[in-house]
């Protein structure tokens, strides 16, 4: 399954703009192994001085994006696994700020953090790889919106690419 075969009503409106990050020339659990690495690779081609720099008062660090990264990809993958399993109950959002707030990014160790990037992507992979193609299609709700398996998969690799653009615009530039 390629970005392609993904449906508008798999996903919230808002989400468009992670799904047009994805490439189509790989299928998800492609997708997910290739992006991961690709990142991890660009990362550490940052100049040491830029994992600490903010772009203006109050906006995280590229140090507190990739903690974002690995908070988010763990509750997306909760919730794609919630609706494989078909589990009905409507899932709450989660505040971003607010767990940045609390979850020391900007005093962690850069390769510490990667590493954990790589483990949590490869525990992705391994649960995305687990379910079926009738899994992929389930439905479920989350921050109120009605999220396909599928598209959760997807929406995890744009958002990372999302962040990887914003390096470059704002943090590199």
């Amino acid at each position: 399954m390629r970005i392609t075969d993904i449906q508008p009503d798999e996903y919230a409106e808002y989400q468009q703009a992670y799904i047009s990050l994805v490439d189509d020339a790989w299928s998800l659990i492609e997708e997910l192994e290739v992006s991961v690495h690709a990142f991890i690779k660009f990362v550490q081609d940052i100049p040491m001085d830029k994992y600490d720099y903010r772009y203006a008062k109050g906006k995280w660090t590229i140090k507190d994006i990739i903690q974002h990264l690995i908070d988010t990809e763990r509750i997306f993958a909760y919730r794609a696994l919630r609706f494989a399993r078909n589990d009905s109950t409507a899932l709450a959002g989660f505040e971003e700020n607010a767990y940045a707030a609390v979850a020391h990014g900007a005093d962690r160790k850069l390769q510490d953090m990667l590493v954990e990037l790589a483990l949590v992507r490869q525990c992705t992979i391994a649960l995305f790889k687990s379910f079926t193609e009738e899994d992929l299609l389930r439905r479920g709700v989350a921050s109120g919106y009605t999220l396909s398996v599928r598209a959760v998969g997807f929406i995890i690799i744009g958002h990372q690419n999302h962040h990887m653009k914003i390096f470059k615009e704002r943090y590199l530039e």
